[in-house]
Formats: C-alpha cells, sequence, structure tokens
C-alpha cells in the first residue's frame, strides 16, 4: 500500500490520495509507482500518468480480462474529472499486462488484415472494450483496411472490411427498439 514516486503536481497528487484511500479500505495487497510524464518530451499517444502496480494481489487486478483494473483506472479519470474522450490520458498496468494485450492487438489487427486481403471479405474481430478498440481501429488503419465497430454495449466489436469498401451500418433494429418490441409483447398479455 506504498507509493513509490513524489506527487510533483496536483494530478499526481490526487491519483496518490486516491490509491492510498483505496488500497487501505479494499485491504489489496498492493503498491504502485506513480509516473508522470514530462510534458514537453510526451508524446501525442502516451498518458500523462501511468501507474504500474506490484504486489501480491496483481493477479486479482489481471483476472477475467483485468476488469478490477480497468475499473480502478475508470475511477481514476473520474477523481481527475476527465471527459469520457480524455481517458486515455491515464494508464494503469499490472504485470505488464496491457503491454502485452496490445502486442496481442497488434497480432490480431495483422491477422484480421491478412484473412481481408485473402479473402477480400469483411472480418469481425471478437468484442472488446472501448480502449481495445480503438486501438484495434488505429492498427488496422496504419495497414490501411477501413474498420467500423458495431454492436451495442459490451457487445460492440470492430469489423475490418477490405480497401475500396465503405463500411456498413446494420440493418437491423437497435437495440433500444428491441427493448421496445420486447415490453410492448409482455403488456398486451
Amino acid at each position: 500500500m506504498t507509493s513509490t514516486s513524489k506527487p510533483t503536481d496536483d494530478k499526481t497528487a490526487k491519483i496518490k490520495e486516491f490509491l492510498d484511500t483505496l488500497l487501505a479500505s479494499s485491504g489489496l495487497r498492493l503498491d504502485f509507482a506513480i509516473l508522470a510524464a514530462n510534458p514537453q518530451t510526451q508524446a501525442a499517444s502516451e498518458p500523462e500518468i501511468s501507474v504500474e502496480f506490484t504486489g501480491p494481489d496483481t493477479s486479482l487486478l489481471t483476472a477475467r480480462n483485468a476488469e478490477l483494473l480497468h475499473s480502478i483506472e475508470h475511477l481514476a479519470a473520474k477523481v481527475l474529472r476527465f471527459e469520457p474522450e480524455q481517458h486515455d490520458r491515464i494508464s494503469f498496468d499490472a504485470e505488464n499486462f496491457k503491454a502485452l494485450r496490445n502486442r496481442e492487438l497488434e497480432l490480431m489487427a495483422e491477422a484480421g488484415a491478412d484473412r481481408v486481403h485473402a479473402t477480400h471479405r469483411p472480418y469481425a474481430f471478437p468484442p472488446m472494450n472501448s480502449r481495445e478498440r480503438r486501438l484495434l481501429h488505429l492498427a488496422l488503419s496504419n495497414l490501411g483496411l477501413p474498420t467500423a465497430s458495431t454492436s451495442d454495449g459490451p457487445r460492440r466489436f470492430v469489423v475490418a472490411y477490405p480497401k475500396g469498401t465503405e463500411p456498413v451500418e446494420p440493418k437491423g433494429p437497435s437495440t433500444q427498439d428491441r427493448t421496445h418490441a420486447i415490453r410492448k409483447t409482455f403488456r398486451r398479455r
């Protein structure tokens, strides 16, 4: 439950206070290091603040596709009052999970692109969270393929299309329309 960094500004101080409180109240046996990027040398794609967790309970953070790690990161973004489009300004990691997952997404993009080139047909990736979909969109864009996200909520996924093909919007009722129709069916009984 200790930090190995010295808060240098307001954001890192807020993150340190948030994590100290969270770890003390949760009973998680974790240590963390806060790394604040230098604004003069920071690349546009790098987060302003990175937090690396270590300790006996890191496996709890990375279980179930790092659900807990992502949740804590989301709460920290809320503590800093970042808008949803600014959530990339902060990054939490444990046991190098995100770096390994990013590499896995790059390999998925390459394999998907190869499949699209070979079959000349769209390829749908499995559902994933918004950050992973964004990384997949960027990787596929770098490979020259148009992409689109399809479906709703946790079932949302990326589709890669052959070059020269425009992404197609699904022609089914929206989730809201389906929900309304189902409710209407039950009201008639």
